[in-house]
């Protein structure tokens, strides 16, 4: 008997783990997520933080936090470049503006905000959503079966152990994770090509960067060869270090042997002086390595984050894409979880985030080489992308698309140029409702979204009849009705559609259908376009072919779902199946097999 029932169990509770539980949250699923170091991060490590990762906080209600928080710490729009020394100033410029030239793309800027201000506001607003989070604990064990996963937790400090019983796990527990490793999923890719240190340390350096907008510089000598990020006051700061001496013959071991005085000398050769004092306050060991998981799921334990994907700092990406495979997955499993979609969802994640994660972790690479390894080879490099595809251009090809004719098998485009073709991310545009000033993205949230052009009040009300016998909930808008309006009229153009066209939207922002124009505008279409991307194709027929059991059944569901019951394995069906006894729950059962909303429940 587990001591812990839960929906959800989250493995590793940094930044991607709290994203995880954060989401989960959003859509009203319960998670427990343990951490085994014993609060958030203490170190800034990761900072960039993408357009398209501001935007899923925009979503969940952290946007202007962020932003304000990065406003206190960072020097806004800052730039990339390299120097040789700090002192001797720039010799390139790789973003001059962090934000230049992407401000009509989305609602939202890039920001700068290091990993250790952003976890605890992504905590906070976690368990205001209902997340359970537990630090100082670590999983001692696992196992599944066809019908969860159980696993032994223990509390550092007491060394007291809880068994935890879960319908599904999500591993983000790191690049070293022993989740992915215990499942004997293979890492694929470059491998690790340098053993990196990062020197956090303390220096009044005011006097070198007041007055730039530098973020981010790259420190490019015949003695190292890394980076540094600076933060306001510019007090402190750290340096990371890829590789020491030679450039066309360098040490790659940097972690090897490492001293106090080592560091020091390392930090003034970077900054190109002896005359600022220094205090060496930390030292962290780390491995470049390019490298992505086989697959991201095993039966009902997915991977996200670093145990996906591992990628070295160049560009900024990797912290982005984790939180963007948990933005992925959250909806999914709690559509799963709620009997509205198929189990056969879930098995989108992988499909999706793999390709988009792979990308990322070769143009990361070329980034590491062409800026600070010259000595390697550029065989089979990837060319550089834009960051902007990067960000926001990945595209999705899976079940839960419906793909039109033509597509291609393309992992990125232009974000600019996607025109809501299904599989990409729904494009920006500035919106009026009563007279306010909103984004499409705004109109986003826990449910799928249709959008219709101007002249799409055929596709609105086919929308609503077709998501009923489903029993999913859909949020429908038409450009010009209650009070939503399109002052620049650019969103049938946008979205690719003419001004009787519509677009259904899933609640990660992706576009899963378009139609074009009005014609062959149907209920049974919306249906069977829902069904399809639910993963329920097959499963719905028998039920819509009898309307009017299949009605009467989802009125007794939606009766017991208002009462907490039928949401099989959030721990509160086992307290109310008991209550009502075994004839309750067998009738309980048999209207889940009737409309096969979800899998058989074992009270």
């Amino acid at each position: 008997m587990a001591d812990i029932e839960v929906p959800v169990f989250i493995v590793g509770g940094s930044l991607v783990g709290l994203s995880t539980a954060l989401l989960l949250g959003y859509h009203g699923v319960r998670s427990l997520t343990v951490e085994y170091h014993r609060g958030t991060a203490i170190h800034p490590r990761a900072a960039q933080t993408s357009q398209r990762t501001m935007e899923i906080l925009r979503q969940v209600g952290l946007e202007q936090t962020v932003r304000r928080k990065s406003e206190e710490q960072f020097v806004q729009d800052g730039g990339v470049l390299a120097v040789e020394t700090l002192v001797g100033g720039p010799i390139a410029h790789y973003i001059a503006d962090l934000n230049e030239g992407v401000r009509d793309v989305s609602p939202t800027v890039r920001v700068f905000l290091s990993q250790d201000a952003l976890e605890p506001q992504l905590r906070k607003r976690a368990e205001e959503l209902g997340a359970e989070l537990r630090f100082a604990t670590e999983m001692v064990s696992f196992e599944q079966d066809t019908h969860g996963v159980r696993a032994v937790i223990r509390e550092r400090d007491s060394g007291e152990t809880h068994t935890v019983r879960a319908q599904y796990m999500v591993a983000a527990d790191g690049a070293h994770s022993r989740v992915r490793e215990r499942l004997g999923i293979r890492m694929l890719g470059h491998g690790t090509f340098a053993n990196c240190i990062t020197i956090y340390f303390r220096a009044h350096l005011a006097p070198l960067i007041e007055g730039h907008k530098w973020a981010v510089v790259y420190a490019l000598n015949r003695q190292l060869r890394g980076f540094f990020r600076f933060e306001k006051p510019f007090e402190k700061t750290f340096l990371a270090i890829n590789t020491v001496g030679d450039p066309e013959n360098p040490a790659t071991d940097v972690s090897k042997g490492l001293t106090a005085q080592r560091s020091l000398e390392l930090v003034r050769a970077a900054l190109g002086t002896d005359s600022i004092p220094i205090t060496i306050e930390n030292v962290m060991h780390w491995e470049a390595a390019a490298d992505t998981a086989e697959v991201l799921q095993d039966g009902r334990i997915f991977l996200a984050g670093d145990a996906a994907h591992i990628m070295p700092p160049n560009g900024g990406f990797g912290g982005n894409v984790g939180v963007q495979d948990a933005h992925n997955l959250a909806w999914k499993l709690a559509l799963v979880l709620r009997g509205c979609a198929g189990p056969g969802l879930l098995s989108t994640y992988g499909p999706e985030r793999r390709p988009a994660g792979a990308f990322t972790v070769e143009q990361a690479y070329s980034r590491y080489v062409l800026r600070t390894a010259p000595n390697m080879s550029r065989d089979g490099l990837q060319p550089v992308a834009p960051d902007l595809n990067i960000e926001m251009g990945y595209i999705y090809h899976s079940d839960a698309i419906v793909l039109e004719d033509g597509d291609d098998e393309g992992v990125h485009g232009n974000p600019r140029e996607s025109n809501g073709r299904p599989g990409t991310r729904a494009p920006h545009v500035w919106l009026q409702r009563w007279g306010e000033q909103i984004s499409t993205l705004d109109l986003f949230g826990r449910n799928f979204t249709l959008l219709a052009g101007p002249e799409g009040n055929a596709w609105i009300e086919a929308a609503r009849d077709g998501a009923k016998p489903l029993g999913v909930e859909l949020d429908v808008h038409e450009i010009g009705e209650n009070g939503l309006t399109d002052p620049s009229g650019r969103f049938p153009a946008a979205y690719g559609i003419t001004a009787g066209g519509a677009v259904l939207v899933r609640p990660d922002g992706f576009v899963a259908w378009r139609a074009k124009t009005g014609d062959n505008s149907s209920t049974e279409r919306i249906k069977s376009v829902l069904a399809t991307v639910l993963g329920r194709a097959s499963q719905v027929g028998s039920a819509l072919r009898n309307p009017g059991s299949s009605s009467r059944a989802l009125r007794n569901l939606g009766a017991l779902r208002s009462r907490g019951v039928l949401f099989p394995g959030d721990g509160r069906i086992n307290r109310k199946v008991r209550e009502e006894g075994p004839p309750r729950a067998q009738r309980l059962a048999e209207l889940a097999r009737l409309l096969r909303l979800t899998q058989p429940f074992h009270p």
